[in-house]
């Protein structure tokens, strides 16, 4: 057991269980064990891969796209452009220099911002970021972005806020718990804690003791915080991460570790937890919020921005290592059985105006 996982053990010893999203919390940010704020997760010397450090086409072609937005809304002045949860810097650094080469005016008037919260990944985007153009402020939430249009990005952020989850029992549904086990090791159970099930799926009535729901209050509640700021002070906004759209039972909690499946209960802090992202929630408080909403699978929104095209451009210099490396590359990012379809793109605006998918970035 982790040192983290040592002291869980104490704390539910002492006081009871915890809900899932107190454990996902607990371990993914405690300031002394937690995941981000200790460990480096990205890459091949990491736990996992996301698509800015699979390729710089990536972040290109989401800075097309915000530039197009931008565009679209007038070309406001005094524009934010922002990253939330920005790993290591790569997708910012992409997009900054794709916005100097696209839209220079934009690139030269805007406002970058970053909000991140670890120490740790804040002194890694820094050494990323240097020298790569702009000035850059780091946030520690969305709420302090300084004011005007906000054209932000996010990728692989909503999957490792906690989710509640609750599972069918015969007296009905409970929020499940981290408990311990009757072999002293974590384990989950059923709480005491009720739910009210009209706050499930319609299919939920019929659920099998033992079937899990997922939700994310977590969630839903940034989803407003930036879509209500969007809808004030106008904009556009791309989340990209893996999931669907609802609604559906079922357990999604996963660990990641060494860029493998581990036992979510087995290292607290030294694996990476997320869950699966159910988009339709999130653009429900995106559209309350007045906000125009598209969803896309990757692979196709990617292709749409010319994905295929710049991959062309980039490869037109290589030699035949280097044109495989760009191949591996569009296919990890678009292909069906890589990211293309399980990762989803939710694309809102303060108005019903869609940037151009023609917009290239060569």
């Amino acid at each position: 057991m982790s040192p983290l996982g040592d002291r869980i053990l104490r704390q539910i010893a002492a006081a009871g269980p915890i809900g899932v999203a107190d454990y996902m919390a607990l371990c993914l940010f405690d300031p002394d064990h937690g995941y981000y704020t200790t460990r480096e997760p990205f890459g091949a010397q990491g736990d996992f891969t996301t698509a800015p450090e699979v390729s710089q086409m990536f972040g290109e072609l989401l800075a097309a796209w915000l530039v197009a937005a931008w565009r679209e809304a007038g070309a406001p002045a005094g524009a934010v452009i922002a990253e939330i949860g920005p790993g290591r810097g790569t997708m910012m650094k992409d997009m900054a220099r794709t916005l100097a080469r696209l839209a220079p005016d934009l690139a030269a008037t805007a406002r970058f911002a970053l909000v991140e919260t670890s120490p740790r990944l804040r002194r890694i985007q820094r050494q990323t970021l240097d020298g790569a153009g702009p000035a850059f402020a780091w946030h520690d939430t969305a709420t302090t972005l300084p004011a005007g249009p906000l054209f932000v990005a996010a990728n692989e952020l909503f999957d490792a806020l906690p989710v509640r989850q609750f599972v069918k029992t015969a007296a009905g549904w409970r929020e499940r718990v981290v408990g311990i086990g009757e072999d002293g090791t974590l384990a989950f159970m059923a709480g005491a804690a009720g739910l009210d099930p009209g706050l499930l799926p319609a299919q939920a009535a019929a659920a099998a003791p033992g079937t899990i729901a997922e939700l994310a209050p977590a969630r839903e509640a940034l989803m407003e915080t930036l879509a209500r700021r969007l809808a004030e002070h106008g904009g556009a906004g791309l989340f990209v991460d893996y999931g669907y759209v609802g609604p559906a039972l079922g357990d999604t909690l996963q660990a990641l570790r060494r860029h493998r499946y581990d036992d979510v209960l087995a290292a607290p802090g030294e694996a990476d937890l997320t869950s699966h992202v159910d988009f339709a929630p999130l653009a429900a408080v995106a559209r309350r919020c007045g906000l125009d909403v598209e969803i896309a699978g990757q692979g196709d929104f990617l292709l749409g921005l010319g994905l295929l095209e710049r991959a062309g451009a980039l490869g037109a210099g290589q030699d035949e290592a280097g044109r495989e490396r760009i191949r591996a590359a569009v296919e990890r990012l678009a292909g069906p059985e890589e990211m293309g379809r399980l990762f989803k793109v939710m694309s809102v605006r303060s108005r019903r105006r869609t940037p151009g998918l023609d917009v290239r970035t060569d």
